[in-house]
């Protein structure tokens, strides 16, 4: 296979030269990270925001001053490869990164089917992995050492959703167990698991699950699975495919005048539901990791807030839409790097591996502390639902911005 990378991020760029921030840069040695993205493929969409978050912190880093390590500054170059969102050929690009290109520490890809994937190459040869993208509890199980995720697992995703459709039927005067809930997701790790929540929380609760459907292969057509939303009237709708699932249950719930009193999906901000279908994703619950209204914030990047609107300023394609948490996430991927390599003293990657153990940062994004197995145990979820063309925090009552608007119309 010949191969070239699609991009590399310098850590000191020609333009910048006449810059005292060049000048401080030219000073800085390097360090080569590498990372297989999703940048063509049914995850293009998404993969494109991770290796925007990544080029993003890169940079920040750098016009701060880089990586100081041992009384040495560095700045991060990251070397990377189009996976073309195929699990087979990350786990390809893996080994070239490694064998080839000679790198020693890595980024995840997006997704968790892909990070699945090349989680047994890294592992392999030892090569420190912190990932921003995959969230799939099943990759926290296999007693890996060198995986470390900045997000949290997959079966929280929608589970809050469970929690809320409880809170309205009791307000309404109906036990919890009354409600009905449907399911339809991808047949991937990371939307089984989030299938997987929803069912472990509504069997809490006593609730009937009466579709558990999978989303067709392509996620270009769940009309089948709502004529039977429409016949049998559940009352907690829940959807996961990532961004182009998102979309087509948006758009086809519109379409087909679809009627649920709540409705949860993961992925909005990546899908862009709110720029492409407007009224139509009015009252959407949204799935997310990170939101810029939360009270999180760091040295380096500020608050939320702050974050979001430097992110917007900085990258132009997000000037004029939501920052995605998937963008946020992979930005706080290298900030934990950042912080791991200088607490390790050291380039040595397993040095670096025993700092990444040890993590307990707070950031921008959340607090981050990795368990044994390599997820993060220092933030929740949050919930979010779309009012007025606004993401406003609905869940867990302790962030909550605004009230839940139910039914949804």
């Amino acid at each position: 296979m010949t191969l070239k990378p699609i991009a590399v991020v310098a850590a000191v760029g020609s333009m910048m030269a006449v810059s005292g921030t060049a000048f401080a840069a030219a000073k800085c040695g390097t360090i080569t990270v590498g990372s297989a993205i999703s940048l063509t493929g049914k995850y293009s969409t998404a993969g494109g925001h991770a290796k925007a978050g990544y080029d993003f912190a890169v940079k920040k880093i750098m016009d701060n001053g880089g990586v100081k390590v041992a009384g040495k500054c560095y700045n991060f170059k990251i070397i990377y490869y189009d996976d073309e969102s195929k699990g087979d050929r990350g786990a390809t690009l893996a080994e070239r990164l490694i064998n080839q290109d000679k790198v020693q520490y890595m980024l995840g890809p997006y997704s968790s089917g892909l990070t699945k994937a090349i989680a047994p190459i890294t592992e392999k040869y030892k090569i420190p992995m912190v990932e921003a993208e995959g969230a799939s509890r099943s990759l926290f199980n296999k007693g890996y050492k060198y995986i470390f995720a900045v997000l949290s697992t997959s079966e929280q995703y929608l589970a809050s959703a469970v929690s809320l459709a409880a809170d309205v039927a009791k307000k309404q005067g109906k036990p919890a167990s009354s409600v009905k809930v449907a399911v339809a997701v991808e047949n991937d790790p990371f939307s089984l698991d989030i299938r997987a929540g929803v069912k472990e929380d509504a069997k809490k609760f006593g609730m009937k699950v009466v579709i558990d459907e999978k989303l067709p292969r392509d996620l270009s057509d769940m009309a089948p699975i709502l004529n039977k939303v429409k016949l049998l009237k559940p009352d907690l709708l829940v959807v996961s495919g990532h961004s182009k699932g998102a979309a087509t249950a948006v758009r086809q719930v519109a379409e087909m005048k679809v009627k649920v009193p709540m409705f949860a999906i993961t992925h909005c901000e990546s899908a862009n539901v709110t720029g492409k279908f407007g009224k139509a994703a009015e009252g959407v619950l949204c799935a997310t990791q990170w939101a810029e209204t939360l009270s999180y914030k760091d040295p380096l990047f500020g608050t939320a807030a702050a974050f979001n609107k430097e992110f917007k300023a900085k990258v132009p394609a997000y000037a004029h839409k939501k920052v995605p948490y998937q963008a946020a996430q992979a930005v706080a991927a290298v900030y934990v790097l950042k912080d791991a390599f200088e607490r390790a003293g050291s380039l040595d990657k397993e040095k670096l591996r025993q700092a990444l153990t040890k993590t307990k940062l707070k950031t921008f994004y959340g607090n981050i502390q990795f368990s044994k197995a390599g997820n993060n145990i220092g933030k929740p979820m949050v919930l979010r639902q779309i009012q007025n063309g606004k993401y406003k925090v609905v869940a867990p009552a302790a962030f909550a911005s605004s009230k839940l608007v139910w039914p949804r119309k």
